[in-house]
């Protein structure tokens, strides 16, 4: 062997040689030996492929670090010993869906064999479908766990899978790191249970497909709306994945009879061909939507992620140009829909909620006060906000909810951010708005002009290898020993360090805690500035990889609709302030 690697490195490399792996994964392995490619050979080995708090991801290819047969059994075998263990006396059943990416079929149908093989009923769908839709399997099917095979809208080269417990959403405390923990017992390929065992496996589709599609058409408020507005111009994209399975159907359920596909990218394919990113926060992938949508003169333009869980959308704003709606902006316009329709229907009690997580808009806050509604705001990913809808389940009534990076939820039937609801909910309050003689935009504004312009910026920086991450841990370390004092002209009043669930009144000096143990909440690395005129900062380093982002929200009264161009500049022009003054580079 002429290549140089670690000790570890080429411990793993010669135990995956010479242990019970097959012909196929024994030759690629040599072939990156022979063509002297160390640096793929150490980014393969160097490191077993994590197990984190939701699951696996990783690029696809032969290694203990990449994606493969090996790494995704022994992941599946740990997750089926832990299940197991989990409920002793119970007829346990998981549910399995995957989406379009290079392997998922695959990975999807190695997965129910290992958890056949260890005495599990499995329920898999036999084509590919939304994550959402799995969240609602489990409950639908009462599955103790579930799993769905997608690295969400990461580059074509990764696939992954997410782990959900019976409550339909992805796993939390203590379920996770338990999980982990008996992943990590599995040290060899001959721990794995790969034969499958064919009469417990069984498959699903149009058992769920319905009721599911039955759920999303209750959503509505207005189906009265919806009906005079039924041609509505929409345009909708899945981006090569899964949602072209059901939001196409979910709107026809809906009555809306002028839908367009954008057929370049309506056909599922895990290379992502049309696009450089499958990401609906980028306006590049949601071109050829924007170009169809200006064509045949739309109301609403709508695009959602490979795994169906996220969208995008947006309209014609007061220039006659397409505007795309960020996840802030969208999530307000949910709620604040969704708060008028159920007052207007008399449907609010002062027992319902909404959820959504800390570094989301406060907007979607203060509209909830203004119309008596409880706002639970959670750490950042969807699973949190599932906790506090499962702890209130019974008790508070759930409305909706979301996150800023275009995650949104409309009832709890499903507990994870449903793309397919969303779009069905988009489309009927862009009806609405039509129907009232407005477009989406002119039903922002409107918003805007009853709750203050809200503006929310995000600067992310990535900081590569050991010294990237040793940096960004400097960065949290330095705004924690030396918090600004003031951010833009206005002075810093309070300081929230999640890390050590404190809260900082600046102006009094006195510190308090955040409770532990409030819903959606425990420490995590996060710490966020508010200062007097209502600018929130807050930094988050990820923590899967050296990256820290930092959310910028400013806020100024919308004084009329003619003042919005004006008022954007301003506001736009203080989140730089707040950037160049931050040193946010």
């Amino acid at each position: 062997m002429t290549t140089t690697l670690d000790a570890s490195t080429q411990q793993r490399v010669d135990q995956w040689l010479g242990g019970n792996y097959d012909a196929d994964t024994k030759e690629a392995i040599q072939h990156l030996i022979d063509s002297g490619n160390v640096t793929e050979l150490t980014d393969s080995f160097y490191r077993d492929l994590e197990f984190g708090t939701g699951g696996l991801r990783g690029v696809v290819g032969v290694g203990s670090n990449r994606m493969n047969r090996y790494t995704v059994g022994a992941a599946t075998q740990g997750l089926s010993n832990y299940i197991n263990a989990a409920f002793p006396d119970e007829d346990i059943s998981v549910a399995i869906a995957h989406d379009s990416r290079r392997m998922s079929p695959e990975f999807a149908r190695l997965v129910a064999d290992i958890f056949s093989a260890n005495g599990i009923k499995v329920y898999l769908f036999s084509a590919l479908r939304p994550t959402p839709e799995l969240s609602f399997a489990i409950r639908q099917l009462g599955c103790q766990s579930g799993i769905v095979v997608t690295a969400s809208h990461n580059p074509p080269e990764y696939n992954g899978y997410k782990v959900y417990w019976n409550d339909g959403a992805q796993v939390v405390s203590p379920h996770d790191k338990a999980i982990i923990a008996e992943v990590s017992k599995i040290t060899s390929v001959d721990d794995i249970k790969f034969e499958g065992v064919p009469e417990k496996i069984h498959l699903i589709d149009e058992e769920i497909d319905a009721p599911y599609i039955e759920r999303i058409k209750s959503n509505a408020v207005n189906p009265d709306v919806i009906k005079r507005q039924a041609d509505l111009n929409i345009v909708y994209t899945p981006i090569h994945g899964t949602g072209i399975t059901l939001v196409p159907r979910a709107l026809d359920g809906l009555g809306f009879t002028n839908v367009h596909i954008v057929e370049q990218q309506a056909t599922p394919d895990g290379n992502f061909p049309t696009v450089k990113s499958p990401n609906p926060e980028e306006r590049a992938a949601m071109q050829l939507a924007l170009d169809l949508a200006l064509s045949i003169n739309a109301d609403l333009v709508m695009a959602t992620d490979p795994d169906a869980d996220r969208v995008g959308a947006g309209a014609r704003n007061h220039h006659g140009e397409f505007e795309l709606l960020n996840g802030n902006q969208m999530a307000s316009l949910i709620i604040y829909y969704l708060l008028n329709a159920w007052k207007d229907a008399g449907k609010l009690t002062g027992k319902e909620f909404v959820a959504k997580t800390i570094v989301t808009t406060d907007l979607i806050d203060q509209m909830c006060e203004r119309y008596g509604v409880k706002c639970y705001n959670t750490l950042t990913g969807f699973k949190y906000i599932a906790e506090v809808i499962r702890e209130l389940e019974g008790k508070e009534k759930f409305i909706g909810g979301g996150e800023e990076s275009y995650g949104y939820l409309i009832g709890d039937f499903v507990r994870d951010k449903d793309a397919i609801a969303s779009c069905a909910m988009i489309a009927e309050l862009t009806a609405y708005a039509k129907d009232n003689g407005k477009s989406l935009f002119d039903l922002l504004m409107a918003m805007y002009q009853e709750n203050g312009f809200y503006y929310e910026a995000l600067v992310s920086l990535t900081k590569k290898g050991k010294a990237g991450a040793e940096e960004i841990q400097q960065m949290m370390a330095d705004f924690r020993a030396n918090p600004p004092k003031s951010i833009a002209g206005s002075p810093v009043v309070r300081v929230d360090d999640y890390k050590a669930l404190t809260r900082l009144d600046a102006q009094s000096g006195q510190t308090s805690a955040i409770e532990a143990g409030k819903l959606g909440i425990e420490s995590s690395n996060v710490l966020q500035f508010f200062t007097e005129d209502g600018t929130k900062v807050s930094a988050r380093p990820s923590g899967t990889e050296p990256k820290i982002k930092f959310y910028v929200s400013v806020r100024e009264p919308l004084k009329s609709k003619e003042a919005f161009d004006d008022t954007y500049a301003q506001l736009k022009e203080k989140v730089q302030r707040v950037i160049d003054e931050l040193q946010l580079v």
